[in-house]
């Protein structure tokens, strides 16, 4: 995609696991991906067990168990249902005042 090149973000398809790993790694740190990320081994096993085509999407606990299977889009696409999930498993924490903040009755 013309994005990826903008971008710089253009490899080789990668041989070996270890292309992969370094693939992902330089991802991470050049768009500072907040999120763990899992790399799939080069038979491609995640990818056929969850294959994301068209579009899918899903979520994977802290243990790996997968607990949330999205439809299969671009009709049953919905990503308003993983935002209220996450949502509602990691609740937004208040802001606390800053403590110079002085509170008035």
């Amino acid at each position: 995609m013309q994005s990826n090149v903008d971008q710089g973000v253009c490899y080789p398809q990668p041989t070996s696991l270890k292309q992969r790993l370094a693939i992902a790694s330089d991802f991470t740190q050049r768009f500072k991906f907040p999120l763990p990320m899992g790399v799939d081994p080069m038979g491609d096993v995640a990818d056929h067990l969850y294959s994301g085509w068209p579009e899918r999407l899903y979520i994977v606990d802290e243990s790996g168990k997968l607990v949330y299977c999205g439809g299969m889009g671009p009709f049953n696409y919905k990503p308003a249902e993983v935002r209220a999930w996450l949502e509602k498993r990691f609740p937004a924490q208040p802001t606390p005042a800053p403590a110079h903040a002085q509170l008035t009755p």
